[in-house]
């Protein structure tokens, strides 16, 4: 990794002004962030103020914890935040040049010629595509045994992504593929950040290579014949100047949009399984509610009509943000309540922990769908409150096809199972990387 903590006068300055805590000699707070960040900011926050300075995976950055912190950030007027120099320390050499890593008008170039995806022709064609898929997936899954959420969503969620944004049906290399993104994904977060055998990052810098080789194979073919699906818009799609995106942008975004289409998702759906395992009058709520449109496969119409799907699938997304850490670097110094923070630090937000400050929460800790009805709408408070998604130009693109996805799974699979877990049980949360269930979410599942 290099030398650890890597200071400066600048920075030294800072620290001495600023509430913060450096951990433990060498390793910092890496091991707390990584091992409960939610416990870990609250904590901190609670002590230091919601500004504070923390060392962690080898750079010392201040944590900005709040909703007024989180609209600073996210709004980033005057460009005062790079997105790329934040998250190209983490994840730049498995997700190099991602639309997320991307900043300012670059970022706006490319954002403006990939949201033709999301628009709601497309995403109608998405979603015609998508209820057989689930259907197809959702047969194959077996009662009367342990049965893992996790494995089973995530499996759902790739072959989806593969056949929506690719046009194809993966084969004998699914696993390979899966894995590949794993690593990726978890490579972020090593400790030591050098490809030694074995290691998180030699495993993320190897998964690279193996996706790269399988989105490189399949795009001369994507140019000279292209379909209907993402991989074929990026192909073919031009800006207003006739600017098209180089065979590397292609790979490069389909690579991370792949990657956010199905862990994300994974992650959300498995909070809800969870909850709505441990709530059984809420599961039973939301099966009456798919039973009642009266129709197997989901049109897009259909989507705003499952208004208790969406409370629940928020009050997930509260409880267990996919992207629970949100780093920027600042591009020039930057004044925030008070505290002077120098040009080229490194700047964390945290949606998770803001999701729990008992300040903007009542009972945050309590799985309670229904403060997201409109008679409380506890949200609201503040527009930065609840982000699951971001905000500002950087907001997740790709947020209505989470939402269309996750309500169509969960509709398919009401409609066909029950599940439960043990009265005692909780799911351990692993936050390597992105959060999942440590244990895979093991259930009791059973056919209607």
């Amino acid at each position: 990794m290099g030398v650890f903590f890597a200071t400066s006068p600048a920075l030294e300055r800072m620290k001495q002004s600023m509430p913060g805590s450096p951990g433990l000699p060498v390793i910092g707070h890496s091991l707390d962030f990584i091992g409960d960040p939610v416990r870990m900011g609250l904590k901190l926050s609670s002590e230091l103020g919601p500004v504070f300075w923390a060392n962690s995976l080898g750079v010392t950055f201040v944590s900005m914890v709040g909703p007024e912190a989180n609209q600073f950030v996210f709004r980033n007027q005057g460009d005062l935040f790079s997105n790329n120099q934040g998250w190209d320390y983490f994840i730049g050499r498995f997700f190099k040049r991602g639309i997320m890593l991307l900043d300012f008008e670059e970022h706006r170039h490319h954002r403006g010629i990939m949201q033709a995806a999301f628009k709601r022709p497309v995403m109608e064609r998405h979603l015609a595509l998508m209820n057989p898929a689930i259907e197809r997936g959702i047969t194959q899954w077996e009662t009367g045994r342990r049965f893992e959420v996790l494995t089973h969503i995530k499996q759902l969620t790739l072959d989806i992504a593969t056949e929506i944004f690719m046009g194809e049906e993966l084969g004998p290399e699914a696993d390979r593929i899966n894995q590949a993104f794993i690593d990726c994904v978890r490579a972020g977060t090593a400790i030591v950040r050098a490809p030694v055998p074995g290691g998180r990052w030699k495993k993320g810098l190897d998964g690279r290579r193996v996706l790269e080789k399988f989105f490189y194979s399949r795009l001369a073919q994507k140019r000279a014949h292209p379909g209907d699906d993402l991989f074929s818009h990026l192909c073919q799609a031009q800006d207003e100047h006739g600017r098209k995106f180089s065979d590397d942008d292609v790979v490069n975004h389909m690579i991370f949009l792949m990657m956010a289409a199905h862990d994300t998702s994974t992650i959300t759906l498995c909070s809800m399984f969870y909850q709505l395992a441990k709530h059984p009058e809420w599961q039973e709520r939301l099966r009456h509610e798919a039973f009642a449109l009266g129709k197997r496969d989901l049109e897009y119409p259909d989507l705003e009509k499952l208004a208790d799907t969406g409370l629940v699938m928020k009050e997930a997304l509260r409880l267990l943000t996919p992207v629970h850490g949100i780093p920027r670097k600042t591009t020039r110094d930057v004044e925030f309540k008070g505290y002077h923070i120098p040009a080229g630090t490194f700047i964390a937000v945290s949606p998770i922990v803001t999701h729990r400050l008992p300040e903007w929460w009542s009972n945050p800790e309590a799985f309670d769908p229904e403060r997201f009805s409109e008679g409380r709408a506890e949200h609201k408070k503040h527009m930065y409150q609840y982000v699951p998604f971001g905000g500002g130009a950087h907001m997740c693109i790709g947020l209505h096809f989470a939402e269309m996805q996750v309500k169509a799974i969960l509709h398919h699979v009401l409609q066909r199972y029950r599940w439960s877990v043990p009265p005692r049980y909780r799911m351990p949360a692993d936050f390597t990387s992105l959060p999942v269930p440590a244990d895979k979410l093991p259930v009791k599942l059973e056919r209607l």
